[in-house]
């Protein structure tokens, strides 16, 4: 007779358990899910579980700063001064258990497929497809938060993080390496295109996955993997797409283009920057300077100085900000990918289409010119640039740093009344978060 793990539809507690268990998590409830609208209820409450950890780790790149206040210092400093052994129980941890809290749900539906009550048969192929790319983009953050980079050289054979396809809660658990959790996600996006059937939601229900949203996501995976046929593949076939269009930021009625209700948005899912996170940062003066008088998004996208000279995000706090793919990453994706490939006409056409939503027609027209000038390396480095300022706290940052160059940042902070310097040395290990003390003190093994 077949196990089925036993649930509450409306709520899923997952509590610490021993170290053979799964992780640290097992699932407590009430109600076995039957039917489709079931599992549909069960993914909702994943979706809902999904952590909005690009945004913390966003504090260790160059493109924020913690403000000078205690409680914020003591809840995040830690992050922007890359202090991982800080004692501070105030310290925000990245959410651990939550990522393999989605993964468990995941699972549960993958492997219930056969049984699963249905009118429709692409009812339950879409919520099997969503549970795929679910899987798989829950392992592609953990594995970029506590693994080496894909491209750094040696990176593959390391040990990363768990790779959990099945919900065996009595198996030992360890981690595997960076090639092996790479190729699980690779496999789940081809499962989840062979299934996805839905092209649209309504609007509110834009945090569910889609087939364009398995093509974001493979575009961003093979980006990060250096497979860069694929990653301009996938990406032409979002920036081709008339469902997404770029935001013209030159007008006056533009809309901010994270916001979910934005023509680019592919996909509305994570919170990168909640209020309490939106609340204790302020824009660094490294990335406020990478922005030209002429250029819309230096005004739309932060506020202008106070007294104090701070300066704030406007593209966070607020739900109407989720967002986890949109139209222009993958014009940025798409003309990176090209550059690489030595195809530098079509890499600098795309970045123009780009820039002409973006700057006034001046500024523009000095940018083309410097742009059509610039050589294979850098294009690169421009590219860099532009993705810093296009996708400014939207959770891209420290990502593309560790994924490219893991360049040497200096900060200079102000720690209480006192200037302190802090400095992440060219290639640091830090560029790989440590696995939460709380889920290692639960599973010994993660340290093997």
């Amino acid at each position: 007779m077949k196990q089925r793990i036993i649930y509450s539809i409306l709520s899923i507690t997952l509590l610490l358990v021993s170290c053979d268990s799964f992780l640290d998590i097992q699932p407590v409830g009430q109600v076995i899910p039957n039917n489709v609208e079931e599992y549909r209820a069960l993914l909702a409450k994943a979706y809902k579980t999904v952590p909005g950890n690009r945004g913390l780790a966003s504090l260790r790149s160059d493109e924020m700063k913690v403000s000078n206040t205690e409680w914020d210092q003591n809840a995040y400093g830690y992050l922007e001064r890359w202090d991982d052994m800080s004692p501070l129980t105030s310290n925000v941890p990245f959410s651990w258990a939550n990522y393999y809290q989605v993964i468990f749900t995941a699972n549960e539906i993958i492997n219930n497929r056969s049984t699963i009550v249905f009118t429709h048969k692409e009812e339950v192929d879409q919520l099997v497809g969503e549970a795929y790319l679910l899987r798989a983009y829950m392992h592609f953050n953990l594995v970029n938060l506590h693994g080496q980079p894909y491209t750094k050289e040696g990176a593959l054979s390391t040990k990363s993080i768990p790779l959990r396809l099945n919900n065996d809660l009595e198996a030992s658990v360890y981690r595997n390496t960076v090639e092996e959790v790479y190729s699980s996600i690779c496999t789940d996006i081809t499962n989840a295109k062979e299934l996805l059937n839905v092209k649209e939601w309504e609007k509110k229900y834009s945090y569910r996955f889609t087939t364009y949203a398995a093509n974001a996501l493979s575009a961003r995976v093979s980006l990060y993997m250096g497979n860069w046929v694929v990653a301009y593949e996938e990406s032409m076939k979002l920036i081709n797409n008339p469902l997404f269009n770029l935001e013209n930021l030159t007008s006056e009625s533009a809309t901010l283009p994270n916001h979910y209700l934005s023509q680019e948005a592919i996909t509305s899912l994570e919170l990168v920057f909640n209020s309490a996170l939106n609340k204790a940062t302020e824009v660094s003066s490294l990335l406020y300077n990478k922005y030209q008088e002429g250029d819309y998004r230096q005004h739309l996208y932060f506020s202008e100085p106070n007294e104090e000279g701070i300066i704030k995000s406007q593209k966070g706090g607020s739900n109407e900000f989720t967002s986890t793919f949109r139209l222009a990453e993958f014009y940025l994706t798409a003309a990176e990918a090209l550059t690489q490939l030595n195809k530098l006409e079509e890499a600098k056409e795309l970045l123009l289409q780009l820039m002409q939503n973006r700057l006034t027609n001046e500024l523009y027209s000095t940018e083309k010119e410097k742009l059509l000038n610039l050589s294979q390396g850098d294009l690169i480095l421009e590219i860099a640039e532009e993705r810093a300022r296009e996708l400014a706290f939207e959770g891209h940052r420290w990502f593309d740093l560790r994924r490219t160059t893991r360049p040497r940042i200096e900060k200079t902070l102000k720690v209480g009344n006192e200037d302190k310097t802090y400095i992440l040395e060219k290639d640091d290990a830090r560029y790989t978060i440590p696995i939460p003390n709380a889920a290692i003190q639960s599973n010994p093994n993660l340290t093997k």
